[in-house]
């Protein structure tokens, strides 16, 4: 019998309703309750992250009960973890005893902290934390087809357990595990519209090759395709073969050095030549997609939940810092313009741009996004008879989610690797 519980079933609720995501381990009688998976970095602050844990005092006796909140970057598969040895590093750690509550970490409780103590009774006992500016967003890297185990990346989690000291060794089948997710949103004011040119002489001649290339703006959402401008003025002796466009996603690993891995996400070439002393214009367009991209291994994408499918990896903004270990991978990408010139070598520029999803007017709520989720959703409404459905509890706008996995017919149970997109 299993006791961790995943939230593969998402029922419906009023828009107008708050909904609540609620995880717990039933022989530990400890369940965590949190307001939403996903947040957000301001870039002057991050939100924080508020939840409350119930506990049955009964049960504790004279143990404690400790919530951690561990931000990680795993830069190995997990079945090569032998001898001690560990392909992860945890860049950030914060603990926070819940229970019995220490005076000195005592904080006023937000909105929902107020509501949820109100709601669960007295053995309901809030925590906090502050996720610091410096740290980088959930990030996976796209494993290979015969991978298994967590994915590459960063990811952040939060932890509650039982204890009699918080350095006490728990396994993770006794503790209360969730996976959440630092994102950060467009910015309301994108920046000035990407243009580069460069001028190119060849050996034994007076004349150049002029290349202008231009973005019509800086700030793309995913999905939005992108429209190179290229003009070129070609006052040389050379001809122009071909003009080869493509979109390139370059991702600064920073561990114990700083690395950087680049991997063209959208290509084209076209056999458009330009003659000597003659010029061309011509608009190219490109959309930067995961789907034309899942074979490619190491790909950065967005950290996902469970179930739920992701896109390529969104641009990075960060503020200055000195220590760059902390910030895990970093994600940029670039426009490539290159022109293949016969008997010359090849002339190329890059512009840079940022490729982000757009600030949400409510909340981000994680839903089911992907054909599995879909398909889920079927399979449980048809097995109603012989399942039990998520229960939901209502306090004034507030609605309670179990998370409760069905083992369905034909469904994969990844076991551990459940728990790390739960």
């Amino acid at each position: 019998m299993e006791s961790l519980s995943v939230d593969d079933v998402f029922l419906d609720v009023p828009s107008s309703k708050r909904r609540v995501f609620k995880k717990g381990v039933e022989h530990l009688r400890l369940t965590v309750y949190l307001g939403k998976r996903d947040f957000v970095d301001h870039l002057d602050h991050v939100d924080p992250v508020d939840g409350v844990v119930l506990v049955d005092p009964d049960y504790l006796k004279d143990r404690k009960v400790f919530v951690t909140l561990t931000c990680a970057f795993r830069y190995g598969r997990e079945d090569l973890d032998v001898l001690g040895l560990s392909f992860r590093k945890d860049l950030y750690i914060s603990t926070f005893q819940a229970f019995p509550p220490l005076p000195e970490e005592k904080k006023p409780l937000s909105r929902l902290q107020e509501r949820l103590v109100k709601k669960l009774g007295e053995h309901a006992y809030p925590f906090f934390f502050t996720i610091p500016q410096n740290l980088p967003c959930s990030v996976t890297l796209q494993p290979g087809p015969e991978d298994t185990g967590k994915a590459c990346g960063v990811d952040f989690e939060i932890r509650a357990f039982c204890a009699k000291a918080v350095d006490e060794k728990i396994h993770k089948r006794n503790s209360v595990r969730l996976v959440i997710r630092k994102v950060q949103y467009a910015p309301e004011k994108p920046g000035p519209q990407p243009m580069v040119e460069t001028t190119r002489s060849f050996l034994m001649s007076d004349r150049s090759l002029h290349l202008e290339a231009s973005l019509d703006k800086e700030l793309y959402y995913h999905g939005e395709p992108i429209s190179v401008n290229v003009h070129v003025t070609n006052n040389s002796t050379k001809t122009v073969k071909k003009v080869k466009i493509s979109v390139r996603q370059y991702a600064d690993i920073c561990l114990f050095s700083t690395a950087q891995y680049k991997c063209p996400v959208a290509q084209t070439e076209a056999d458009d030549q330009v003659s000597p002393s003659s010029t061309f214009c011509k608009v190219y367009t490109l959309t930067p997609m995961l789907s034309n991209n899942r074979e490619k291994r190491g790909l950065a994408l967005d950290g996902k939940l469970k179930h739920e499918d992701t896109n390529l990896a969104s641009s990075t903004i960060v503020k200055e810092v000195a220590n760059k270990e902390v910030l895990g991978i970093l994600v940029s990408y670039r426009v490539k313009v290159k022109l293949v010139v016969s008997r010359g070598g090849d002339v190329s520029v890059e512009l840079p741009f940022v490729l982000m999803h757009p600030k949400p007017t409510d909340q981000p709520v994680s839903r089911p996004q992907s054909g599995k989720d879909l398909h889920l959703r079927r399979t449980v409404n048809d097995k109603c008879s012989t399942c039990t459905l998520p229960s939901f509890s209502q306090d004034d706008d507030i609605v309670f989610e179990d998370f409760a996995r069905l083992r369905l017919k034909g469904m994969k149970d990844d076991k551990d690797e459940d728990d790390h997109f739960c």
